[in-house]
This record gives C-alpha cells, sequence and structure tokens, in this order.
C-alpha cells in the first residue's frame, strides 16, 4: 500500500531563519569584542540585519549561486552571514585565517569568490594574498576594532540605509549554501560544497538529545572557529534551537574562555583538544576560580584527545567532556562517543568516552583493509581505513577533485586508520597517510619535505609526527645534508617560514646520516616514529 504524499516543503536555512525571528525573537547573542567588552543582540536583530545584508549584497551585483567569502573571528556580523548569505541564495565561503596567504590565495581563486567580507584586524592578511586574488570585486571590512578608513566598503554604513525586510526567495534545497575547504594535506585544498539540504539534516541530528543535544535553554559557546568546518554546525544548530549564543571573537586563550563561560553562565561549549587541554592545566592551577557549574556538556573533536584528558576534567572538576570526530567532507558530525545505555553496567568506562564513539543517525561506516580494500570485521582489533556514506557526506569536491577520495558504491574514504568493536565503537589508531595533526589543524609532511629538499644543502628530508603534551602532535624533520654542505636548524626554519603558517613549521631538526626506507624505497617514517616519538614530550613548544 502506498502512503499518501505529503507537502513538497523545501529543507531550507531559511526556516532556520525565519523560525528564529517568530519564536525566538528575545534570544540574546553575545560577542566578545576585541576589547572584551560585550555587544549583546537578539535573533529579531539577526533577522531583520540579514535582509539588510541580502539588499546591500544584491545592490553590490551578487546573485545566486555566487560566493560570498568571509574572512573573521566568530561574531555576531559572522552569523548575519551564516543566514542572510545563503538565504538569498548565494553561497558564504568561509576562508580559514590559519592557513598561509598563498593558500588562502589559491583557495579564493579557486573558488572564484565575488566579494570579500573582512574583519578590520585581518586586513594585513588579506593584503598579503589579494594580489593573487583576481575575482574578488569588492570587499567589505568589519570594523571590529576600529573605524574602516579607506580599505574598502564599511559594513555597517553598507546595511545602514537598505530596509530591513526582504522577500527571501524561494530555494531549491539542494542548491549550495556553504562552501569550505580542506587544508591541503595531500596537494592543494579542495572545496567541500554543503547543500540546504544537507546543512538542515546535520541540525536536525545534531539537536537530538543523544548526539549534541542543543536545547532551546541552552547558552551555546562555539569555541571552534566559524571559519573551521562551518564550526562543527554549531551556530545553524543553536539558531534552530532557539539557544542563546556566546560567541567569543579572536579571544580563545583559556582564560578569555573561562571567564566568558562562567560569567554568561555557558551550558554547551566545543573545541579541539588544544584548548581543553589548556583550559583542563588552569583549572587545575586556579581550582575553584571560575564557577562552571551551568555547564551540562563539553564537545572535544577535531583530533584525538587524550583519556588523561577526559578523565581529568571529570574526577577532578565533575565536568563532561564528549568525544566526537568528523571531517570538513562530512559537514563535520559522523560520530558521537556517548555510552549507550544497553551496554549495561560497567560500560562507562574511560576506554570507551576515549574512543571516536559510534555513528550519529544517517551516517553508516564501514573499515576496510588497506591492502585490498575488503570490508573487515568489528573485533575491536582489525585495522583498516574508515569508510563512511550519509545525507551531509561529500560525494565529490568542488570542481569534481580527488575523484580517489571516493569508491564506486558510494562510500568516503576518510585516510584515518581505525578499529572498531562489536558495539561499534570506532577508535583511530593511525592515518592512512603521514599527514601530521596538530591542535586539530592538519600538517601535509610531503609538502614540507619538499620545500626543505629545495634549499641546496639538503640532499633528503623525512617529516614525520611526534606526540606533544599540548598539541597532540608536531613534526619533526630528519635531515640527510649533501657531502660538503652544512646547515643549521634556525637556516632551514628561515627557508620555510616564507612558505608555510607557522604551526607548520617543524619543531625539531635531526641531522641523520640515513633515512629508512622501504623495500621499495619510500621512507620508512613508522621507524623514525618509533625512534623519535617521544622527543617532544618534555618540552612542548608555545
Amino acid at each position: 500500500m502506498l502512503a499518501g504524499r505529503m507537502m513538497d516543503y523545501p529543507l531550507t536555512l531559511t526556516h532556520f531563519l525565519e523560525r528564529a525571528r517568530t519564536y525566538h525573537g528575545r534570544c540574546e547573542i553575545v560577542t566578545q569584542n576585541p576589547d572584551r567588552t560585550s555587544s549583546r543582540s537578539t535573533y529579531a536583530d539577526l533577522h531583520r540585519r540579514a535582509a539588510k545584508l541580502a539588499h546591500a549584497l544584491t545592490r553590490l551585483g551578487v546573485g545566486a549561486g555566487d560566493r560570498v567569502a568571509t574572512l573573521c573571528w566568530n561574531h555576531a556580523r559572522h552569523l548575519e552571514l551564516y543566514l542572510g548569505v545563503p538565504a538569498m541564495g548565494a553561497v558564504v565561503h568561509t576562508l580559514n585565517l590559519r592557513l598561509h596567504p598563498s593558500e588562502l590565495g589559491y583557495i579564493a581563486s579557486h573558488a572564484e569568490d565575488k566579494v570579500l567580507v573582512v574583519d578590520r584586524s585581518l586586513l594585513p592578511l588579506y593584503r598579503k594574498f589579494a594580489p593573487q586574488v583576481r575575482c574578488i570585486r569588492r570587499v567589505i571590512v568589519v570594523g571590529d576594532d576600529g573605524p574602516v578608513e579607506g580599505d574598502g566598503l564599511d559594513y555597517e554604513a553598507l546595511l545602514a540605509p537598505e530596509p530591513d525586510h526582504f522577500d527571501f526567495p524561494t530555494l531549491d534545497e539542494r542548491a549550495a549554501a556553504m562552501l569550505c575547504y580542506t587544508s591541503g594535506t595531500t596537494g592543494n585544498p579542495k572545496g567541500v560544497l554543503y547543500s540546504h539540504r544537507s546543512i538542515v539534516l546535520h541540525t536536525l541530528v545534531s539537536c537530538m538529545h543523544d548526539t549534541l543535544g542543543f536545547r532551546e535553554r541552552d547558552v551555546v559557546l562555539p569555541v571552534v572557529p566559524m571559519f573551521h568546518a562551518m564550526a562543527w554546525g554549531m551556530p545553524y544548530s543553536a539558531v534552530a534551537a532557539g539557544a542563546r549564543i556566546v560567541l567569543p571573537g579572536p579571544h580563545l586563550d583559556p582564560a578569555s574562555l573561562l571567564d566568558l563561560m562562567a560569567r554568561e553562565r555557558v551550558t554547551f561549549a566545543a573545541g579541539v583538544p588544544t584548548i581543553w587541554l589548556g583550559i583542563l592545566a588552569l583549572l587545575d592551577e586556579h581550582p575553584g576560580r571560575w564557577d562552571l557549574s551551568a555547564m551540562r556538556s563539553m564537545v572535544i573533536g577535531g583530533a584525538a584527545a587524550p583519556p588523561s584528558l577526559l578523565d581529568g576534567f571529570r574526577s577532578r572538576h565533575g565536568l563532561t567532556v564528549t568525544h566526537a570526530w568528523g571531517m570538513t567532507e562530512t559537514n563535520p558530525l559522523g560520530t558521537i562517543a556517548h555510552v549507550r545505555a544497553s551496554l549495561g553496567p560497567g560500560a562507562d568506562s574511560l576506554d570507551t568516552r576515549a574512543s571516536q564513539g559510534y555513528p550519529v543517525p544517517f551516517i553508516d561506516q564501514r573499515h576496510v583493509g588497506l591492502d585490498d580494500s575488503r570490508p573487515l570485521p568489528w573485533d575491536g582489533q582489525s585495522m583498516g581505513e574508515l569508510e563512511v556514506r550519509g545525507p551531509w557526506v561529500a560525494s565529490s569536491y568542488f570542481g569534481d577533485e580527488g575523484e580517489d577520495r571516493f569508491t564506486k558504491d558510494g562510500w568516503f574514504k576518510t585516510g584515518d586508520v581505525v578499529t572498531i568493536d562489536g558495539e561499534g565503537y570506532m577508535r583511530i589508531t593511525d592515518r592512512s597517510k603521514d599527514v601530521i595533526k596538530s591542535g586539530g589543524e592538519w600538517i601535509s609532511s610531503v609538502a614540507l619535505e619538499n620545500a626543505l629538499m629545495s634549499h641546496p644543502a639538503v640532499l633528503e628530508a623525512a617529516v614525520f609526527a611526534a606526540r606533544h603534551p599540548v598539541w597532540s602532535e608536531r613534526p619533526l624533520a630528519a635531515v640527510v645534508l649533501r657531502q660538503g654542505q652544512t646547515a643549521s636548524k634556525d637556516e632551514l626554519r628561515a627557508h620555510l617560514e616564507p612558505r608555510f603558517a607557522k604551526f607548520w613549521l617543524p619543531d625539531e631538526y635531526l641531522f641523520v646520516e640515513r633515512i629508512p626506507r622501504t623495500s621499495t624505497g619510500k621512507f620508512l617514517k613508522s621507524k623514525l616514529r618509533e625512534e623519535f616519538a617521544d622527543l617532544l614530550t618534555a618540552k612542548p613548544s608555545g
């Protein structure tokens, strides 16, 4: 028997914007400014200003499908762009301000961004890659640390004369809404284009109690930047739930975040392990200084967190940290490490909570052999590459690049080497490629090696990951010098500095006579990791 026909109602972000005004108009948006004062607005203001933004961008020639780039910290104006740009039919493209200017120039050009919205404090960064980008026609400056003078259109002045009502179009739910780029761990960065439908579905699942569980009564602090993987979808989830949202601006140091959490009575926060390591250290140093009694959940993702971190928050401070896993290509939520009640007594172990968890609804997982790509058993022992699929998992990259990351039967190859136990809990054990994940950001070993080997004194160079007590992993470089040539560590660092972001630069340079190799002549980095993996554990970098 066929079911009755359902109403054809498009799943678009416009619904979240309209709902925020209609049912949660008095809900507050708090922004911590660069001078550490707080600006406060409401969801009604968000709707009104998103309408003004849509009018202004239309007047500047932005149309359906055009990319509007942002180079901004987490603040209310960025949230206006998150909603206003997609609702008018254009695409918001977040630029990761932690990348090297040359990478930002490549990304903005590849995306063919038409307009850039940039914080005034980030104009020096934009100027470094502006000559590389010919597609950007207009630059709009958010005066986050003072008035805008001669550097572009002032955001506030641009919006001021516009009407506060906009007839947002009826959109196809499969139309593009946001564009995010990977960090370019293998080759150039690749774009992931999210549709309205994928973001809406991701948001609804994020609001479920046993995933992230956003609620109207929550006070949500996205510590994860809005320029990184859509801030894990948190801005959209908070708006959909009608939750109060607190945006930290540029102040992401542990003391500033703890002050903000205590002052605004934050109930939910999320960020990468580096953030939580710093916060835990400060809480241990100053017990009782900050009242975090309102906090119900802190989510950690972006890199595997040490079990001692989760245990430290719970045992010493009574705070719950929940592990999650995802990628830019998964919109990004894929798994969550909640301990299921059906597992029975004793299941709430540190081992389970320190895993990457099991898939959220609508995400399927499997892991396959690294040599033969055959599905492996869920026995907690067999290691293979994780593959996932689902309605918000990318099926291709922007411009149809990277076809080798997608299987013929519809799965995305994550590049993570994992085990999966009989209950479906996934644990990352290694990486299929020798990329390094430091503080939640990927670093390409191959790119660093190629640059090092361009130095006239360097014959060979292999870059590999070493464990680090703060950043999880940091790069080390093993270097073989040419016969009769010399080069100091400082000289090699200076050789790399113009080409890479500061956090990419190796923490140590090891001068060796030879680099171990596999039988096929490739660098045997596993051997280097075995020998030097703990070199940095006694001396964390800043």
